[in-house]
């Protein structure tokens, strides 16, 4: 059925067939199914498997990325962009956005921003700063030199800056807070330690010293409000240098050096608060001066002797400090300071760890981690922990994105401690708000979950669903009993909302579904698939829940959760109906799904029609991926009309979304698609959307992810996906609730003959699972080492052996098996 002279409008007519098609190649192309064109994927061209390595050279790389150095829950973060500079913005506001939103607690720090911006010299002199505003990566494309070093626990991010002269200045950022612990109120002295070091010297033509500027300003790289122009990729970061220029005058003194003896040298701001201090090596320079054609802007030139490991030392407080607190902190040393911040940042024994033979790979997760708790903060309204959603930008709380923090990210890599303490902050909240629609308002709303009102930028009615699944699937997943014992109220009342908000008829939408709410940044009332399936997929994991805890009302929420999901799949396939059309290759029409039941159109219809519309459904448990209506949506992403229009260089919300090397071109985080080719086992495409993000939808150099490609960092926004598909790769307890598999798409870099992978202490619905995986090309033998500790065990455990050429054996804990079908454990 799937040979040579099935068409593509064959398979799309036999999906409805059933799980019979659900195997790898039914879509994906092979060397006997042609590939149609898409965007990442030359037409004709036969999908190799992918790995890292090649996912890097499918884009050209991000521009403009920021990426936060910081401290768990601090409130503050220091964003460090491509380019070295580095930004202290302890009160940014939301952006963009026509009317900024602001924490009421942050308003003291108002007006106490402030950037350093480490500037090369070239030629003569140094580059002035513009006196007109300017794309930044319109002045140096937008791309460094910049990563972790891999030899420290803590996070150490540095930046390199590679010189024609005849050296190499390496720049390394670090965080600490005073002490080296816990944060109390969360606003205590915390400093960026950042050392300028001589990392190379020409061999042959060199300069005996070297002398660069950092300049001193306000913060002056802004988003640009709304699209500037349509290829600028929504939102871009915009040098406005008529805000740089400072409150006054900062000075610096004990700056006479006759015997070029190292100094120390604070830097004080108009309010005689240390902003910085410098440290200079033996034979080095230091000088301040007003910057070129801007008054309060200043250049404070350095200079070094070029010898390798010669260095100058900068401390930046986040918030200007007295004199005393500041030399405190310098007095402790950046060496002191630095072993500090490793034994903090030691991952806690109970951490899952994967480990493969691509460090990519592993250093991605361990990055991802830390930065899940600097891009975070504790409250001080509420003294909770929290998530945020961004830095430097989206410094506020998405709740439904942001869920997928902790059930797709952060609980999966067994970091429950962390995932209950940031989720904490919502039960504090439940039923104090109103739910934003008007059908609403005369329903029952105590057991209504929404973000706190001062940490909140938009109101989705989404974000109900979002909370309660991240609470729900917790438990779930950590098995922890005082936790479960703790939100079950809870949880049990916000299923009584959703079940009162789908029993209510008084609205125009259709009946058995969420009403009309509002479900995105636009604030319009739609009955949207988004409000659906957000609520339907927490619902669900919360009858899951009940059920295991034989609760009393598990059932009940049973029902309307099957009544639900009747009604949603009947709601679709009658919209389908009445669907516009598209074409595909072979000739054959399909519905184009809707992304919403009933309201106005939003202003964003094509970035929704993707990211928040119908292929959702799988994901949450509506329809299954072999579904007509799935796999024929699917295919307009991949082939339909909308590819024939891609621009590469496309305004990410308002052009038309396609998959990109399997990646929404759209917002990449919301790459529902992954869901589909992982449940019909397209081992081919599920690879490509894995690296596709992890590469292409994040920093190759930092991990950090953007909203859109080349577009608002600083964010976490593609981690759950990805982990989620690391993960499931390997140990899938999701294709049935009664069956665990194992290696089902293990990806083939991650069997190299002689170099081991690990997934050690995973959590499943089932209990944490560890395996160990070592190849033999020798003996065409893959070895694999499982251990289990069941909380409940599953009905049928398979294994499934990887397509491997030649493989022969496999054993497992040291029974031997042949190679040829999936292993029955």
């Amino acid at each position: 059925m799937s040979g040579p002279s099935m068409s593509r409008r064959g398979m799309l007519q036999a999906a409805g067939g059933g799980a019979a098609l659900g195997v790898a190649g039914i879509l994906a192309p092979t060397a006997v199914t042609p590939a149609y064109a898409t965007p990442g994927r030359p037409e004709g061209a036969a999908m190799t498997e992918p790995d890292a390595e090649a996912a890097r050279h499918w884009w050209p790389p991000q521009r403009q990325v920021w990426t936060p150095v910081g401290w768990k829950g601090h409130l503050f973060r220091f964003d460090v962009f491509y380019n070295g500079a580095i930004l202290s913005h302890p009160a940014v506001a939301l952006a963009p956005s026509s009317a900024p939103t602001l924490k009421p607690y942050l308003k003291p720090y108002l007006g106490k921003d402030f950037q350093v911006t480490p500037v090369m010299p070239q030629g003569s002199g140094f580059p002035a700063l513009s006196t007109t505003p300017y794309y930044l990566h319109r002045g140096d494309f937008g791309v460094g030199l910049q990563g972790w070093r891999t030899d420290t626990e803590a996070p150490v991010l540095w930046t390199e800056h590679r010189r024609q002269a005849g050296l190499v200045l390496r720049q390394e950022t670090f965080a600490h807070l005073k002490g080296g612990g816990e944060v109390d109120t969360a606003d205590e002295p915390l400093y960026s330690w950042t050392r300028f070091t001589v990392d190379h010297v020409d061999d042959h033509d060199a300069p005996a010293e070297f002398t660069f500027v950092l300049r001193l300003s306000k913060v002056f790289y802004r988003h640009v409000v709304g699209p500037p122009e349509q290829q600028e990729a929504f939102i871009t970061i915009e040098s406005r240098p008529a805000a740089a220029p400072l409150d006054g005058p900062p000075w610096i003194d004990r700056i006479w050096n006759p015997d070029g003896k190292p100094l120390t040298v604070p830097v004080y701001d108009h309010e005689d608060q240390v902003r910085m201090i410098v440290g200079t090596p033996a034979g080095g320079t230091i000088s301040l001066a007003a910057a070129e054609n801007h008054d309060q802007v200043y250049d404070l030139k350095v200079g070094l002797p070029v010898k390798e490991g010669t260095s100058i030392d900068v401390l930046l407080p986040a918030v200007p400090q007295a004199e005393a607190e500041a030399l405190r902190e310098w007095e402790v040393g950046r060496a002191a300071a630095l072993a500090e911040c490793e034994a903090f940042w030691a991952p806690p024994a109970q951490a899952t760890e994967l480990i493969t033979p691509e460090p990519h790979v592993n250093e991605y997760f361990r990055r991802s981690v830390q930065l899940a708790e600097v891009i975070a903060e504790k409250s001080p309204d509420s003294g909770k922990y929290t998530f945020l959603t961004g830095s430097y930008g989206y410094d506020l709380l998405w709740s439904t994105p942001t869920s997928m923090i902790g059930h797709m990210f952060l609980d999966l890599l067994g970091r429950h401690e962390v995932v209950e303490r940031h989720i904490d902050l919502y039960l504090d909240v439940q039923g104090k708000r109103k739910p934003p629609g008007q059908a609403y308002a005369t329903l029952p709303t105590d057991g209504f979950f929404a973000t706190p009102l001062s940490l909140q930028s938009f109101d989705w009615l989404g974000d109900h669903g979002a909370i309660l699944e991240v609470a729900a699937r917790h438990a779930l997943l950590s098995w922890d009993e005082a936790f479960t014992q703790r939100w079950l109220p809870a949880i049990v009342k916000a299923c009584e909302f959703i079940k009162a908000a789908v029993e209510f008829t008084g609205h125009d939408g259709v009946k058995g579904l969420m009403p009309a709410a509002a479900s995105n940044d636009t604030g319009v009332e739609q009955q949207s698939i988004w409000i659906q399936v957000w609520n339907y997929k927490g619902l669900a994991s919360s009858v899951e829940l009940l059920r295991r805890v034989k609760h009393a009302r598990a059932e009940e929420f049973a029902t309307v959760a099957s009544t639900f999901r009747e009604t949603f799949v009947t709601a679709l396939r009658a919209a389908a109906k009445d669907a516009p059309t598209w074409t595909d290759p072979d000739g054959a029409t399909h519905p184009i799904l809707p992304s919403k039941f009933h309201g106005p159109t939003s202003p964003w219809p094509y970035l929704e029609a993707f990211d928040t519309g119908a292929l959702t459904a799988v994901w949450a448990g509506l329809l299954p991926a072999s579904d007509p209506l799935m796999r024929s949506y699917l295919e307009f992403y991949r082939v339909g009309p909308n590819t024939k229009l891609f621009d590469p260089w496309h305004h990410t919300a308002l052009d038309r979304v396609v998959l990109d090397h399997e990646q929404s071109s759209g917002e990449p985080c919301y790459s529902w698609n992954l869901f589909h080719t992982w449940q019909t086992g397209d081992r081919a495409r599920f690879l490509e959307g894995l690296y596709g993000l992890m590469l292409g939808a994040c920093s190759e150099n930092t991990f950090i992810a953007g909203e859109h490609r080349n577009a608002m960092y600083g964010t976490l926004f593609v981690q759950p996906l990805v982990t989620w598909a690391a993960r499931t790769a390997l140990v899938d307890d999701g294709l049935d609730p009664d069956e665990l598999h194992l290696l089902r798409l293990c990806p083939l870099a991650w069997l190299v003959d002689g170099t081991p992978t690990k997934l050690l202490r995973a959590p499943t619905r089932y209990g944490t699972v560890s395996l160990q995986l070592s190849r033999d090309d020798a003996n065409r033998q893959l070895d694999v080492k499982l251990d289990f500790s069941w909380k409940r065990k599953p009905k049928r455990i398979v294994l499934h052996p990887p397509p491997i050429p030649d493989l022969l054996r496999i054993t497992v804990n040291g029974t031997g098996y042949p190679a040829r079908k999936p292993i029955e454990l």
